[in-house]
């Protein structure tokens, strides 16, 4: 039997700035990238999720921060985000529930709204310094889309999506993520938002001199909005 052959795909996750920044790139400079590969969310489950995850004996890598690499995340977070010149905030999260955002990012994308929806919730988390693991604020962006606001901010309480939201995760576990942005191609996989020139250089089909290219190698910076515990390198997050 022969298998069918996976699309390039990218994991990304609304918690973690290194997926906003790549995010950022892929709008910006990457639009045929965007256009032509998966987006699948990856996030730290809840009790619920991880309960279906264990009965499938899938584990995820998901492991705690040090409260130097805390600091250390902090500090290059400041750095990029300036170097970019973003006004960036950084939110703290207190018992976060990140079922809530992300379950409702797959509802979106059932409507056709997957990638505005994945806007707002950029903007609002790291650019408006909202809360993005309350339900009122995820019903609040789905009525900014002139979406149903009660439907996506109770979209964690949904089976189906829930069990779309397992087989997301499930597929990172086989895909082999140990971080995010993660990026796939073929048998290829590219960890953080540095690795993103190499990425776009395998799904054009183009040599890959020039992987080691960031955003900062152009000479202008793309102009984007300002506003009105992540691990891994500068790159990515665990």
């Amino acid at each position: 039997m022969v298998k069918t052959k996976k699309p390039p795909r990218w994991y990304f996750s609304l918690r973690s700035p290194y997926s906003w920044f790549a995010w950022l790139d892929l709008m910006e400079r990457y639009p045929d990238v965007a256009d032509g590969m998966e987006w699948i969310p990856f996030w730290e489950p809840d009790e619920i999720t991880q309960r279906m995850l264990d009965e499938a004996e899938v584990e995820l890598p998901i492991v705690a921060m040090s409260r130097a690499k805390n600091f250390y995340i902090l500090q290059d977070l400041s750095r990029l985000s300036k170097a970019r010149g973003l006004k960036m905030t950084v939110p703290i999260d207190k018992d976060p529930n990140w079922e809530i955002s992300h379950l409702a990012y797959l509802a979106a994308a059932e409507e056709g709204r997957g990638r505005d929806f994945v806007a707002a919730a950029y903007r609002a988390r790291w650019q408006q310094g909202r809360d993005i693991t309350a339900r009122e604020t995820i019903g609040e962006i789905a009525a900014e889309l002139g979406l149903d606001a009660e439907r996506f901010a109770n979209a964690s309480d949904d089976p189906a999506l829930r069990k779309k939201g397992f087989d997301c995760l499930v597929s990172s576990y086989k895909d082999g993520l140990f971080g995010v942005p993660f990026f796939v191609h073929g048998r290829d996989k590219f960890w953080g938002a540095d690795r993103l020139t190499a990425y776009v250089a395998a799904f054009r089909g183009e040599p890959i001199r020039n992987a080691g290219e960031s955003w900062q190698d152009h000479a202008e910076l793309p102009l984007f909005s300002t506003a009105g515990g992540d691990t891994g390198h500068a790159g990515g997050c665990g």
